[in-house]
């Protein structure tokens, strides 16, 4: 998947303890199973599992590659659940050959000794799997589907000799994890509701395509402005798939609708969010808060839905970015894999669903845990757009003002550092509006929204905001990868004991900064009423708009302001909307929804 360039920093703000919760004691070096089966002596196979499907029009059902490792004594009568990651990144380093990817992680090493098996799944159209790639559709879901089938005996395995692969050894208890792309084909699988898929961990995943490559309306910044579903299915295809599959990989582009940026058909097969009445297995979901590769929001969206339905579920939100989790607290999370795993796959009653369901990593690294996130105290505060007042140029208040307008014009090329320094002047191309500073410490606990009344000059006009902590405090650098560094990544057993290599800890940087983005987000005015169909402005007339930003966990320190910035175009973060002018926004109509746990905000 594309990476978005941000400067990312995070500050550092107080803790309320109140809200945190310690492990329970008896849980915290608890090992569920010890090895008792030779990882040296495992089996290991490569087979190809037959889908339901010719998505490259040869006039043969797909042939999903698989690379499997299991106990010997699966041989002799010994059956296994499996633990599977799925991926389209499964090739050698930096070339395009099709071999078998090899076991890079630590999930072999680990699980196989205490009786799993462990699948590697070559999504179709990569690697040595056939078909072509479609960036999301159904048929990269039913290739991973398939196999989940072919573990459960509904669906027919090969040998490269041709003879018939049966999973035999196959308990058909199915878990699915990955990270990036790899996450994200969990999210598709369990929105189909396959039998025998209990659990998933989808880290940094998408639960919709539209909002990997789009923000209410309008394309952000780079790669997914141009053609992205074309790109990335170029990027992840083999050598062979490239070749066969090139004019359906070319009408991927022709469909994105680039032009619009609206919520079309094609980017309706492309959520998963309006299956997820489907879902039946539980979901271990991690996410960084710093993650501007895929957002926050697909993992607090997901969480959200899985919430409404009673899914039985845990998350994590860390400090950093686009990252593997064992590189953020490895041995923590080898343990919570360990006994979730065992939990699900082997109905092992061992109190893990009975520990908090929330680890929330603050800025300076230090982790709490919560009963329930968003966390069930924050309640939802709105404040109001308010006039310039002595020593800032806007106000966030609890009261609705008198009518009056603020404007500011478009810049293009103005930066989100520009944009929100010095709340106490107006700037020409920006507004902003401040608390008071807060008396006491307040945390934000899920998903601000923004409201808006407002026209415009031109008939087309981008809308920004930046929800921004302003004080003086510390900021620390997060870790970022793109997915093939993330694929690629050698991580074994004794990286996580020695905190080598994968896990080795991430060395962050401290900087003093006076103001901190505590998230964005963005929408194009043409579609305020729907994301399928854009309407243009009408130059003058007046408008309300509203526009979820990402949702977070942040805590503002007693002292601090908490401010809301305006702006147009953001060059880091959306595509350039060309048309852009003057905006007007009135004041008695537009406020600031904000979730809050504790604390005083006006």
């Amino acid at each position: 998947m594309g990476r978005l360039r941000i400067a990312v920093t995070a500050a550092l703000g107080t803790i309320l303890v109140s809200t945190v919760m310690p492990v329970p004691a008896a849980a915290q070096d608890i090992e569920e199973t010890t090895p008792k089966y030779s990882y040296q002596n495992a089996i290991r196979e490569d087979v190809f599992v037959e889908a339901p499907m010719d998505s490259d029009k040869d006039g043969k059902n797909d042939r999903i590659a698989i690379q499997l490792i299991r106990p010997k004594e699966t041989d002799t009568g010994l059956k296994t659940p499996v633990v599977m990651e799925p991926s389209p990144y499964y090739r050698a380093p930096g070339t395009l050959a099709e071999q078998p990817y090899g076991f890079r992680g630590w999930y072999d090493e680990f699980f196989v000794p205490r009786g799993y098996t462990v699948i590697e799944a070559e999504m179709q159209g990569t690697s040595r799997s056939g078909g072509c790639p479609t960036t999301g559709d159904a048929e990269d879901t039913q290739s991973m589907k398939s196999v989940v089938d072919w573990l459960n005996g509904r669906a027919k395995g090969f040998y490269a000799s041709g003879s018939e692969a049966v999973a035999s050894w196959s308990t058909g208890a199915v878990g699915m994890v990955g990270v990036s792309y790899n996450g994200t084909l969990p999210n598709a699988v369990a929105a189909t509701g396959v039998e025998g898929l209990k659990t998933i961990v989808p880290i940094a995943a998408i639960s919709s395509w539209y909002d990997y490559t789009r923000d209410a309306g309008i394309g952000y910044q780079g790669a997914w402005g141009s053609r992205y579903p074309e790109y990335l299915a170029n990027y992840v295809a083999s050598a062979a798939s490239k070749q066969r599959c090139a004019a359906f990989i070319k009408s991927l582009g022709d469909n994105a609708n680039d032009d619009s940026w609206d919520y079309t058909p094609f980017w309706a097969e492309r959520d998963y969010k309006p299956s997820v009445d489907k879902v039946k297995a539980s979901v271990l979901l991690v996410h960084g808060m710093e993650d501007w590769n895929v957002k926050l929001r697909h993992g607090v969206a997901w969480w959200n839905l899985l919430q409404q339905r009673n899914i039985p579920r845990k998350i994590w939100l860390h400090r950093s970015a686009h990252i593997d989790p064992v590189s953020a607290r490895a041995d923590e999370w080898k343990r919570v894999m360990h006994r979730w795993m065992d939990h699900w796959l082997f109905g092992m009653n061992n109190g893990i669903m009975d520990e908090p369901m929330a680890d929330i990593q603050r800025p300076n690294g230090a982790w709490e845990t919560h009963r329930s996130w968003p966390d069930a105290a924050a309640r939802n505060v709105r404040l109001n757009f308010g006039p310039a007042a002595s020593g800032v140029a806007g106000t966030l208040q609890a009261t609705r003002p008198a009518a009056s307008t603020q404007t500011f014009t478009d810049s293009k090329t103005q930066s989100e550092t520009t944009a929100m320094a010095d709340y106490t002047v107006a700037g020409p191309n920006r507004l902003v509006y401040v608390t008071p500073a807060l008396t006491q410490a307040a945390r934000m606990s899920g998903t601000p929204k923004v409201n808006v009344t407002v026209r415009s000059n031109t008939a087309s006009a981008p809308l920004t905001a930046l929800l921004v902590d302003y004080g003086p405090g510390t900021a620390f650098s997060v870790q970022d990868m793109s997915p093939e560094e993330l694929i690629n990544m050698e991580c074994s057993l004794t990286d996580i004991d020695q905190k080598t290599g994968c896990a080795a800890p991430y060395q962050s940087r401290a900087a003093a900064v006076t103001a901190t983005v505590i998230t964005r987000g963005a929408i194009d005015l043409k579609n305020r009423s729907s994301l399928s169909s854009g309407t243009p402005l009408v130059p003058g007339q007046t408008y309300t708009a509203s526009w979820k930003l990402h949702g977070k966990d942040y805590v503002v320190p007693a002292g601090h302001r908490i401010g809301l910035v305006l702006m147009g175009n953001d060059r880091t973060y959306i595509s350039v909307d060309q048309a852009a002018g003057a905006l007007t926004v009135s004041l008695d109509g537009s406020s600031l929804d904000i979730p809050v746990v504790g604390g005083r905000v006006s």
